[in-house]
């Protein structure tokens, strides 16, 4: 029973070699995101982005992919600064989630949407390509304000 179950073990988990080539080649292309985002690259967020990707900002505003270029493409959205930190990438066999702080200066629309972010992008390996599917980010907020909030 133990050789049984050691065995099926093994298969559960990819070799370390294929992990750390997946983790590079997510780390790169959280790097040509960035980049497309700071150049408004609109044809390169096309590529990236799932046909079915779901994102949910944070205010809470859900959208596709057509929508989300959509906004990029009219200029809604207006990133001038993105800093990434704490970045972590976990690997779920054809799936990839990407947890990172984003420090950013842009604007949607009239609002300045600067500050710190916590978020959480998620790859799927899509014919031979890893492609993001989903997007979650939520605004941080530091402990002094969320103390005045509740008085």
């Amino acid at each position: 029973m133990l050789l049984l179950l050691a065995a099926c073990h093994g298969g559960w988990a990819l070799p370390r070699h294929e992990n750390k080539a997946i983790h590079r080649e997510i780390e790169s292309l959280e790097q040509e995101w960035r980049q497309a985002t700071l150049t408004n690259n609109v044809g390169e967020m096309n590529n990236l982005l799932s046909d079915d990707y779901v994102g949910i900002t944070s205010n809470g505003t859900v959208e596709n992919k057509a929508q989300a270029l959509a906004q990029r493409s009219a200029g809604t959205v207006s990133i001038t600064k993105l800093d990434l930190s704490d970045v972590h990438i976990r690997v779920y066999g054809g799936t990839a989630v990407v947890t990172s702080v984003a420090d950013l200066v842009g604007s949607n629309g009239d609002s300045d949407i600067s500050g710190k972010y916590r978020y959480t992008r998620v790859y799927a390996l899509r014919r031979g390509s890893w492609k993001i599917v989903s997007f979650e980010a939520s605004r941080m907020h530091d402990v002094d304000t969320r103390g005045k909030l509740r008085h």
